[in-house]
């Protein structure tokens, strides 16, 4: 493994341990213009401060405003309106 994919997996790890942040595996996304419409479904939620979609990885980074602010399942329903699967990672 890469010295620069090593520093990625270590910061989403990091980023996942972030009790304001939650982290989606997502399939079936196959250009930027799904990424920009997984961000903007989950962006739209109340509680979500920001989300950040890799389609190479094929992650979802969601921060929140707080960490109560909202639970997995709402994102992964939005991820499922925009026409996506979403699964937790741990």
């Amino acid at each position: 493994m890469s010295w620069l994919r090593r520093r990625k997996s270590s910061q989403a790890d990091h980023e996942a341990a972030d009790p304001g942040t939650i982290l989606l595996r997502i399939e079936g996304m196959h250009c930027s213009s799904c990424v920009l419409l997984i961000d903007e479904e989950l962006e739209e939620l109340p509680g979500v401060r920001s989300a950040r979609t890799s389609l190479r990885a094929a992650r979802t980074v969601v921060h929140l405003d707080d960490p109560g602010a909202a639970h997995t399942g709402e994102l992964i329903a939005a991820v499922e309106r925009a026409g996506y699967r979403a699964t937790p990672v741990n």
